[in-house]
C-alpha cells in the first residue's frame, strides 16, 4: 500500500503541518476499501478477477514509469501479467513457475536498460498476486483479511503519526517524506492487529511477530517503489486514485507483505490454524 508517511512532515505557511489531502484520501480510500473487502468477502472467481485486474494495473503503471515513451508496451505488459496471474492459479503446480516466468522474460527483453529494476519488480508483483489468490483460496478468508488489515493499519498509523509527530527521516535519500515516527507507529499497529487475531483465532502469539515482520516487509516495499519513482523523477506512479496517486502507490506495501507471508505459510505451515 501507499508509503505510510507520504506527505508526512510537509509544512505549509506559518510552519504548520498541512492536512489538505486528507478528505480526498479518506473518500477514495473508503471506495477502494469497500471494493477490496467486498471482493475478498465474496471470494471465488470475484476475488481472482479482482487480484488479476489489480496485477495488470500494477505492471502497467510500472512500465508507464520505466518506459513512458512506449504506452503500447505498458498496456501489453499489463494484459500479459493479468492473464498469467489468473492462469497460474488454475494450472497444475508444476505449471505455476513457467507461467509466471513469461512476463519476466518479456520484461528482460523489452527493457534491456532497466532490467535491474524492472525484472525484480515484476517478479514481486506476480508473486504477490499468486500469494493473495492462494492465501484466500487455500488458507481461508480470515488470513487474507488479517493480511489486508495489517498492511492498511501500517499505512494509516504511519500516515497520521508521520503527519502529527514528524521527526527524523527513515531513509531520506530514497523516500524523503518517510519518518521514524510513522515507521514505528506502523509496527505498533501491526502488532496490535496480530494480537487481536491471535486472541480470536488460536494460533499462538507468534502471529504478533509475523505481523510486525509483514509490516516491515510492506514498508521496505514502499521504499523500493519510492526508489523506482525517484530514479525516473516521478512523484506518483499514476493518477488513478485521487489523493493516493496511482495503483502502485496504494498497493506497494501489499506486495512485500504478501510475498513474505506466502513464503512463511508455504515453508513453515504457520499459522497452524490456517485453512
Amino acid at each position: 500500500m501507499a508509503d505510510p508517511t507520504d506527505s508526512a512532515g510537509k509544512v505549509g505557511a506559518g510552519g504548520k503541518r498541512t492536512w489538505g489531502d486528507l478528505k480526498v484520501r479518506v473518500i477514495s480510500g473508503t471506495v477502494l476499501a469497500v471494493a477490496s473487502f467486498g471482493a475478498l468477502g465474496i471470494g471465488g472467481s470475484v476475488w481472482l478477477w479482482f487480484v488479476g485486474i489489480l496485477t495488470g494495473l500494477l505492471v502497467w503503471e510500472l512500465f508507464t514509469l520505466l518506459a513512458p515513451e512506449d504506452p503500447v508496451l505498458a498496456r501489453q505488459m499489463g494484459l500479459l501479467s493479468w492473464a498469467c496471474a489468473l492462469f497460474a492459479i488454475f494450472f497444475r503446480a508444476e505449471m505455476v513457475v513457467p507461467t509466471l516466468l513469461v512476463p519476466l522474460v518479456v520484461t528482460w527483453i523489452t527493457l534491456p536498460d532497466k532490467r535491474r529494476m524492472a525484472v525484480p519488480a515484476v517478479l514481486l508483483i506476480l508473486l504477490s498476486a499468486f500469494g493473495m489468490m492462494s492465501v484466500r483460496n487455500e488458507f481461508g478468508v480470515n488470513w487474507m483479511f488479517w493480511l489486508v488489515l495489517l498492511v492498511a493499519g501500517t499505512d494509516i498509523a504511519g500516515y497520521f503519526a508521520g503527519k502529527a509527530i514528524g521527526g527524523p527521516k527513515t531513509w531520506p535519500a530514497l523516500s524523503p517524506n518517510k519518518t521514524w515516527s510513522g515507521t514505528i507507529a506502523g509496527w505498533i499497529a501491526a502488532a496490535l492487529i496480530g494480537a487481536i487475531f491471535a486472541w480470536i483465532i488460536p494460533t499462538g502469539w507468534g502471529l504478533v511477530v509475523l505481523s510486525v515482520a509483514a509490516s516491515m516487509a510492506a514498508q521496505l516495499s514502499d521504499i523500493a517503489e519510492s526508489a523506482i519513482k525517484r530514479s525516473v523523477g516521478a512523484k506518483d506512479s499514476g493518477t488513478l486514485i485521487p489523493g493516493h496517486g496511482g495503483v502502485l502507490d496504494r498497493f506497494d506495501g501489499m506486495i512485500g507483505a504478501t510475498v513474505l507471508v506466502l513464503l512463511v505459510m508455504t515453508v513453515t505451515g504457520y499459522p497452524a490454524g490456517a485453512g
